[in-house]
């Protein structure tokens, strides 16, 4: 019987991902998905820099693990090979959850896009952010990107 209270309590909390989009939560995420991908399109890696955690964590199912400063140079180095690479949210795939006293797991598909051998070449992923609400705001301490 109490599994079946703790059941109908956890599901009476869920909301539907299509509701979500009304959350405040789900709009702060949204904005800071955002600020850290308009800076990423723009090739500006202090600004993308900037919205990352120094206790960073990022979880690349082919690249590994790096910390704040590795994803840094990574960063760096990749915008300097000037590829016109460009990330898209996949429309409807964004969902958020609170994660308490701490901030809010957020996952999705996104889509980047580079040139390679004069041709736009594009690719899909998973991935999964981990954002922790600091005094300075909103900071992404954990990413993991897979399906790559």
């Amino acid at each position: 019987m109490k599994s079946l209270l703790l059941a109908l309590l956890v599901s009476s909390l869920s909301i539907p991902a299509h509701a979500q989009e009304q959350t405040p939560l789900y709009k702060e995420i949204a904005a800071m998905d955002k600020v850290l991908f308009d800076a990423f399109n723009r090739q500006d890696a202090e600004g993308v820099k900037a919205v990352f955690s120094t206790d960073l964590e990022f979880f690349h199912d082919m690249g590994g693990l790096q910390n704040y400063e590795q994803n840094h140079e990574a960063t760096r180095k990749l915008f300097a090979r000037n590829l016109q690479l460009k990330r898209e949210l996949v429309s409807g795939s964004m969902e958020v959850y609170p994660v308490k006293n701490y901030g809010a797991i957020q996952t999705g598909e996104h889509t980047f896009c580079h040139i390679e051998n004069g041709k736009n070449d594009c690719g899909t992923f998973k991935f999964l952010q981990i954002w922790k609400r600091t005094a300075d705001g909103w900071k992404l301490a954990r990413v993991v990107s897979y399906g790559h």
